[in-house]
């Protein structure tokens, strides 16, 4: 069987894979991951980003945003380079960014006020927006109203929330992002009977590499590392709990993170 999968959501530039990047991203290939898009969460993230993907044209691409916990870092000059960041060709959205009141890395009005001012980018761009969000559910939705009218395209990237929370996301026209938490039988059984609620024009595939290896992935990576090429492992999980084709969620998923981050 042949399937081709787009990894939406990895962080290629995370310092576990600074050994072997180059022969991570030729590993992929052999089980059929032929693009992946390298999440920034940072300036200088998104910019190494950029940089990398460039390596690989028409196979990499990168999203440029600054996390909620990088929030507290964020100036007007930063949303400016991030500006200038969204004007190469293998810039495809803007994130991650969002909002995240578990951890509260940064205030969370600073966390607010920036997430809102890249939201304010990806409209002013035409962009897609990669979104982040974790125990801020109203504000995060409060935020994002304000623009419904406005946005292009959205994803909630790693989606691990409740049923009311998916209908919410879904009600307002955004795509949804799994990842390897849909395999975890402590935190992630609930997804296995949620996805089957997400349109799968509307539903995309991601890693999360290096964080959120499958834990039932057999054998697991001595190093505990995630990786794109695990992706295929994910796609399986998601298509046993929506009792769908294999074949027909790669196909559909594929497409879907083709027309969102227009891949062409």
């Amino acid at each position: 069987m042949t399937i081709e999968l787009i990894d939406i959501g990895l962080n290629l530039t995370h310092k576990s894979f600074n050994a072997d990047r180059d022969q991570v991203i030729s590993r992929v290939a052999a089980v059929g991951v032929n693009t992946l898009i390298l999440t920034g969460t940072s300036l200088r993230g998104s910019q190494e980003a950029s940089a990398l993907a460039a390596r690989f044209p028409g196979r990499l691409y990168a999203t440029a945003g600054v996390h909620p916990h990088d929030a507290k870092s964020c100036t007007p000059a930063t949303i400016d380079a991030l500006r200038n960041l969204a004007s190469h060709l293998q810039v495809v959205a803007i994130g991650e960014c969002g909002l995240d009141y578990n951890r509260d890395f940064s205030p969370r009005d600073l966390q607010d006020k920036w997430f809102d001012a890249q939201v304010q980018l990806a409209y002013e761009l035409n962009q897609p927006l990669f979104l982040h969000e974790r125990d801020a559910h109203a504000r995060f939705v409060e935020i994002l109203s304000r623009y419904s009218d406005r946005l292009s395209r959205t994803v909630v990237h790693c989606f691990t929330g409740s049923a009311g929370q998916l209908d919410t996301y879904l009600s307002m026209g955004f795509y949804i992002g799994i990842t390897g938490w849909i395999c975890d039988e402590r935190r992630g059984r609930h997804l296995r009977d949620l996805v089957r609620r997400i349109p799968l024009e509307r539903l995309m595939l991601e890693t999360d590499a290096p964080f959120l290896t499958p834990r039932d992935l057999v054998p697991q990576p001595r190093s505990g590392r995630n990786e794109p090429a695990y992706l295929p492992h994910i796609l399986r999980a998601v298509a046993q709990s929506m009792r769908r084709p294999l074949e027909e969620v790669a196909a559909s998923t594929t497409a879907a993170a083709r027309a969102f981050f227009a891949l062409g």
